[in-house]
């Protein structure tokens, strides 16, 4: 059974997104450590790309901020080592393909299940070209995490049923950052996943505040929250772990209601 499941066994889970050297990798490292210390269930962990597609302005600039110091996979992945002495929730990566191309798709992947990182999560990767990742994932026991979109429409089913770890539900169309309100409706999306698979799901793209968080988890698993906890690292830098551990226990407070 996949490791990832672990965070969902106790209640809803609440998934902080970070990307790794913003503004530095001890920065990071302890962002991640104040994150689990109040609650987070899964840690999300952000590979700097020069050319972020699916991420709105707040994270492009984390990834520019994290390039800029120097940040590269090598040293994201010492940076995993690190934690995996004294962090044992499960761990997974956000990155683009043209990031596991280029460092070489087994050598990647391979060093995932080395260092423990349980799962990947690429967003440009289309469902139907999965298979150029999926077999190495299985040999190293790393699992590839499906995205279902609003737009996914006839699709949500065969995602749904071939799903591993858990499913990131993507709640509204555009790019990740904070929204006013989320107008999709989500609950129909939910029914659909759960009548295919008994994988978790969460919702990410857009959630920032406890209400937004608490409403997401009424009708899914877990929430994912990444714009916001970035906008603490954009305010406070080399402060921000201390604000981050507060934030992450706000959310987690909320959907454990």
């Amino acid at each position: 059974m996949s490791k990832i499941a672990n965070a969902f066994a106790g209640g809803k889970a609440f998934i902080p997104f970070i990307t790794c050297g913003d503004p530095d990798m001890e920065t990071t490292a302890a962002v991640v450590r104040a994150a689990v210390a109040n609650g987070a269930d899964l840690i999300e962990l952000g590979i700097p790309f020069s050319d972020p597609t699916a991420e709105g302005p707040v994270i492009q600039g984390a990834n520019l901020r994290a390039l800029e110091g120097g940040a590269t996979t090598d040293r994201v992945f010492e940076l995993v080592k690190d934690l995996r002495r004294d962090v044992s929730v499960p761990m997974v990566f956000m990155t683009y393909a043209n990031v596991v191309f280029s460092y070489g798709a087994e050598k990647f992947i391979s060093a995932c299940g080395e260092i423990g990182i349980d799962g990947l999560i690429l967003p440009d990767l289309p469902f139907e070209e999965k298979e150029e990742f999926l077999p190495l994932c299985h040999e190293y026991g790393v699992d590839l995490i499906s995205l279902i979109a609003p737009t996914s429409e006839n699709r949500i089913a065969m995602i749904a049923r071939e799903a591993e770890g858990f499913i990131y539900l993507v709640s509204s169309l555009g790019v990740t950052g904070m929204r006013s309100e989320i107008k999709t409706d989500l609950a129909s999306i939910v029914a659909v996943i759960r009548e295919n698979t008994t994988i978790p799901c969460a919702i990410g793209f857009g959630i920032s505040t406890p209400e937004q968080a608490r409403k997401m988890a009424v009708i899914s698993d877990g929430a994912i929250v990444g714009s916001a906890i970035i906008r603490l690292l954009e305010q406070h830098g080399k402060d921000a772990p201390s604000y981050v551990g507060e934030y992450v226990k706000s959310m987690k407070d909320a959907i454990s209601e």
